[in-house]
């Protein structure tokens, strides 16, 4: 007999439960029947919330406590940002949902709208990322950096209330949280290769739930699911942990498939770039593609550097 509930797990903040409330509605709109609960569930990263995540040091920050929550059975499901999930999760979960993804881009939020290349010599920018801060000293040596923690709209508040001039973030939690209003400039990959499964949701179940797994497939979207896969291929090809730069975008393109990739040191004193295109569907051949030539131009090498610095 088909179930009558199901209970969905996600973290407390305003993006997190807008991103649930966008999953629970579109079940709604399959099963009106279905009564679906939210729980919130309090992660590492939420509880650790002044840290710069780097010198937390440990994978599945945002994610551990729900896949534990899914193993005991307390949830059915869990809605992550695809960037929070690490590569290795347990064997007994699966993702059973990846819906259309977001615009993946980062943005510049910055006072009196100053665009990046025109902000003041020294100026102070707002960012926890190790990728954003590397990527934006390729572009500007002189910036200076302070750790912005917490939800997305009390970033924005921090940087109109003079505690950094701007910050980097996630034009899709801007757009997710109604917040796009603020964005002063959107960083292309020329500047800032965003994280890989930036803009992604990722929706993780039990791997022999086929019910759930049925219900949801109708809000698959192909793309977004080849994409995801391809970024977390290459990015456990290459082994990176939370102290290497790395940024990696992969997407359809008009005859088939094309990626940026780039790996760097926390400085930005070295740095290894690719792009591939292919004019076919093969995205795991990009993806290895990909790697290849980052290997080249000696990413392993940062990569090494990056642990035991």
């Amino acid at each position: 007999m088909p179930r009558d509930r199901i209970v969905i797990g996600t973290r407390g903040s305003l993006l997190a439960l807008t991103q649930t409330r966008w999953v629970v509605d579109a079940i709604a709109r399959l099963r009106p029947d279905l009564q679906v609960r939210i729980e919130a569930i309090r992660t590492t990263g939420d509880q650790r919330d002044v840290e710069a995540l780097p010198e937390i040091g440990r994978k599945g920050l945002f994610t551990y406590e729900l896949e534990q929550a899914l193993l005991a059975g307390r949830i059915d499901l869990a809605v992550h940002s695809a960037k929070d999930l690490p590569t290795d999760s347990p064997a007994e979960l699966d993702l059973l949902l990846v819906p259309p993804r977001e615009d993946p881009r980062d943005a510049l939020v910055s006072r009196d709208r100053c665009p990046l290349r025109q902000l003041p010599a020294g100026a102070v920018v707002g960012t926890s990322s190790l990728r954003r801060q590397a990527q934006l000293l390729l572009i500007r040596r002189d910036l200076q950096f302070v750790t912005l923690r917490g939800n997305v709209d009390t970033r924005v508040r921090k940087v109109h209330a003079g505690q950094c001039r701007a910050a980097v973030l996630a034009l899709a939690g801007l757009r997710r949280a109604g917040l796009e209003g603020h964005v002063t400039e959107r960083l292309e990959a020329g500047i800032m290769v965003p994280a890989p499964g930036q803009g992604t949701l990722a929706v993780q179940g039990r791997r022999d739930d086929h019910e759930i797994r049925a219900m949801l497939a109708p809000l698959e979207d192909a793309d977004a699911r080849l994409a995801l896969d391809c970024e977390r291929r290459i990015v456990g090809a290459l082994g990176g942990g939370c102290r290497t730069p790395i940024g990696v975008w992969v997407r359809p393109s008009a005859t088939g498939w094309e990626g940026d990739a780039v790996v760097l040191t926390p400085d930005a004193s070295r740095v290894a770039r690719a792009s591939v295109r292919r004019d076919d569907a093969d995205w795991a051949a990009l993806a290895d593609e990909l790697v290849e030539e980052l290997r080249r131009k000696d990413a392993d090498s940062i990569i090494a550097g990056s642990r035991t610095g």
